[in-house]
């Protein structure tokens, strides 16, 4: 059995991480309401933007659609992945960059096996593990996290819209975590370009929307589809913050009440040991008392 001293400086130990991961789980559960309240906000808007443009896209043929809806031949792709800048949030980033492998492994592998597949990090977690498993991260984004604007995701949302307008990619998609609640985050594979046409449920055909368009389907879906992806990119870096909040403030929940479990079972052994050691200097006291009647 340990020390008296042994135990005491355990409890104090466990005291201390105790008011750590409390002071992390409200710090987190402080940052998740303003995020959640924005994603829940924007969410309705985002969807409907993008059912319009998928119907849109989906009543023009491949030949007359936009740059950024006409699918070709993917000679280069581009895989977005979102993950934290810190740990300590569960599962959070271990789901995101096991899944991102193995869709690598499914839908990559010759293009990864060519060097024709680019992952670009948005996260310091993500950009530390794939560098270290000597995958090809052309970028890493660590800072969009910090302030997550609309403004400062627009310039990334630009900046690949460029780069698939140009050919330098022929697809582009994003791996993520997509809030639900606090407790629950679904990990979502999403193909950001091009722009993916709304399938009807039967036969998984794209439907034909009957619209009149003013102006012209070609200007409208150029100036449309923009506006769109900038909505949309935006969208999946407030889920992916928020729901690294919530995993977060969801471990730190755990940790705290693991804590004081740990904490029940030290004194629990702190009072054997005390009670032992008490007993132990009784006994001692009557021996002496008898050995000097002797």
């Amino acid at each position: 059995m340990a020390s008296l001293k042994e135990v005491r400086i355990r409890i104090e130990s466990v005291k201390s991480t105790q008011q750590i991961t409390s002071a992390m789980k409200l710090v987190a559960a402080s940052k998740l309401r303003k995020t959640q309240n924005a994603i829940v906000a924007l969410r309705p808007y985002a969807n409907k933007l993008r059912e319009i443009l998928q119907n849109l896209s989906g009543s023009m043929d491949n030949t007359d659609s936009g740059s950024f809806s006409r699918e070709r031949p993917v000679q280069k792709a581009l895989f977005i992945i979102l993950t934290s800048n810190r740990g300590l949030c569960g599962p959070f980033n271990s789901n995101v960059i096991r899944n991102a492998k193995i869709h690598i492994a499914e839908e990559y592998q010759e293009l990864n096996r060519q060097g024709k597949l680019d992952l670009f990090c948005i996260g310091k977690k993500g950009a530390e593990h794939f560098r270290k498993a000597h995958f090809n991260v052309s970028e890493v984004n660590t800072e969009i996290f910090e302030n997550a604007s609309f403004d400062n995701s627009v310039k990334i949302s630009m900046s690949l819209m460029e780069r698939f307008a140009t050919g330098e990619y022929d697809r582009i998609e994003v791996i993520y975590n997509q809030f639900k609640n606090a407790a629950v985050q679904k990990l979502t594979i999403e193909q950001f370009l091009p722009v993916v046409p709304l399938e009807s449920s039967v036969g998984g055909h794209s439907s034909k929307a009957n619209y009149i368009f003013e102006p012209e389907k070609e200007i409208l879906l150029e100036q449309l589809v923009p506006k769109v992806l900038k909505i949309q990119f935006y969208k999946m870096i407030l889920d992916s913050l928020a729901s690294e909040y919530g995993a977060r403030m969801t471990a730190m929940h755990q940790a705290t009440d693991n804590a004081q479990e740990i904490l029940k079972q030290l004194r629990l052994s702190y009072n054997k040991a005390r009670q032992a050691a008490i007993t132990k200097e009784l006994l001692e006291i009557v021996s002496g008392a008898e050995a000097l009647k002797g």
